[in-house]
């Protein structure tokens, strides 16, 4: 198995609705996105997934979301943007992009700082 890995990054704003404690208040993070994608084989010239697809294929879902306070856009108009939420967003809409590629998402890590992330997949 092949594992296809991207780091993309976007800054913005967000707030925790029912947190208690400071991160309820407006705050912001250069977020730290990584996608790992697998595939079983390469094609005919050794490669599993092109690097430059998969960052477009991020980078069109980080563009709506980096500058923005996060909490106005959907989802997280309705959904706390949490880590893990945004993990899970991303993942969803990646999911999509890639119908019928050679490769499966593994996991969408979100890193807040870089001490502090979450993984996401599936099961």
């Amino acid at each position: 198995m092949y594992q296809i890995s991207v780091e993309q990054d976007f800054d913005a704003a967000h707030f925790l609705r029912g947190y208690q404690g400071k991160c309820e208040a407006v705050h912001g993070h250069r977020f730290r996105v990584v996608v790992k994608v697998k595939a079983s084989r390469v094609n005919d010239i050794g490669i599993a997934y092109d690097f430059a697809d998969l960052k477009r294929h991020l980078g069109d879902i980080l563009s709506r979301f980096d500058h923005t306070c996060l909490n106005d856009m959907p989802p997280f108009d309705k959904i706390n943007p949490s880590s893990e939420n945004i993990a899970s967003t991303i993942y969803d809409e990646l999911k999509l992009k890639l119908a019928g590629a050679p490769v499966s998402i593994f996991c969408v890590e979100v890193w807040e700082s870089p001490q502090s992330g979450v993984a996401y997949s599936p099961g």
